[in-house]
């Protein structure tokens, strides 16, 4: 019963601690400034990403000749790109599941190698795909 009053406690002051943050940083002249400023600071490079990824995707289109052919391209270059490091997580958390947990429990061992099967064979379909779509596409199509 002492355990559950004291827990109650613990996250009702973990709650009203960050309530008075927010009062307290929103009566702040200078956290306001600072707000404005990083506001522009941001809206500026969000403008400068879009401005970016519009060339891009400009470029890939025309270089494939096509609207969707371009944007196809586009998208499988950022998967391509993107993957690399979601892999190599997944091969980790795999590794982990297989040589440290899996020690113990045979059934835990089979689920990191499955994991790990699983993760390589992503990324190594994520890696293939835009070259045999740019070989298809370009090769074939003419």
């Amino acid at each position: 019963m002492l355990k559950k009053v004291v827990y109650i406690l613990l996250i009702m002051m973990f709650i009203l601690s960050f309530y008075q943050l927010g009062i307290y940083a929103s009566q702040s002249s200078s956290v306001n400034e600072g707000q404005k400023v990083l506001n522009s600071t941001q809206a500026a490079e969000l403008i400068e990403m879009r401005e970016s990824t519009k060339a891009t995707l400009e470029d890939y289109i025309d270089r494939y000749g096509s609207k969707t052919y371009g944007s196809v391209a586009y998208v499988l270059a950022a998967v391509r790109i993107y993957s690399i490091p979601f892999c190599f997580i997944g091969i980790v958390i795999g590794g982990l599941y297989q040589y440290v947990l899996g020690i113990r429990r045979l059934d835990v061992r089979d689920t990191g190698w499955k994991m790990m099967i699983t993760t390589i064979t992503i990324l190594l379909i994520c890696q293939v795909l835009p070259l045999v779509f740019a070989i298809i596409v370009n090769g074939w199509r003419g």
